[in-house]
């Protein structure tokens, strides 16, 4: 299934498990990352800084880091989610971390950036990034496990601008606001 536009959502029902892929080829160093608020309020952030943990909470682990030095080719940067029952909300979000660092315009547009995500059966989810707003942030797509009848993947495609990676605050206002 493929969501290309802003706003569609697939209701994706129960699984467990998910492998998330960012892929790109444009010479950009391009971050996948999720920031996540489970069932009992805490809040925090996977991403190259903090990789994750498989094994103990938040259940989500980063591959690692591509792209670093905007190298250009067949960059792919995957995250496990192992236990997606104790989330509300996973925010899948990708950032150009030059452009964070000095807190100017990301090049998603002239981008390829896709983001795939494979559930515990095997089915594919494509999420494409439809926004032409300006920012160094972008939030992909959205996991809503907030309703007791299931899991819904959202194309959010909303971006926002940072100014460094210093606080999870920031970044919760780009999401929430």
């Amino acid at each position: 299934m493929e969501l290309k536009q802003k706003g569609e959502e697939a209701n994706v029902g129960g699984f467990k498990q998910l492998m998330v892929s960012m892929k790109w080829t444009t010479a950009a160093d391009f971050d996948l990352a999720a920031a996540y608020e489970s069932k009992d309020g805490k809040q925090g952030m996977v991403y190259f800084g903090e990789l994750g943990d498989l094994n103990a909470f938040p259940f989500m682990q980063l591959s690692g880091d591509e792209g670093v030095g905007d190298k250009g080719g067949e960059n792919e940067e995957t995250m496990r989610i192992t236990k997606l029952d104790d989330m509300t909300y996973v925010w899948l979000l990708c950032w150009d971390y030059g452009k964070v660092k000095d807190g100017s315009a990301a090049r998603f547009k002239e981008s390829d950036v896709t983001l795939s995500l494979m559930d515990d059966t095997g089915t594919t989810h494509d999420v494409a990034l439809d926004t032409g707003d300006m920012g160094n942030v972008a939030l992909l797509a959205t996991i809503d496990n907030s309703s007791p009848i299931g899991t819904k993947l959202v194309n959010t495609s909303k971006a926002g601008t940072l100014k460094g990676l210093g606080k999870l605050e920031d970044l919760m206002g780009i999401i929430k606001g």
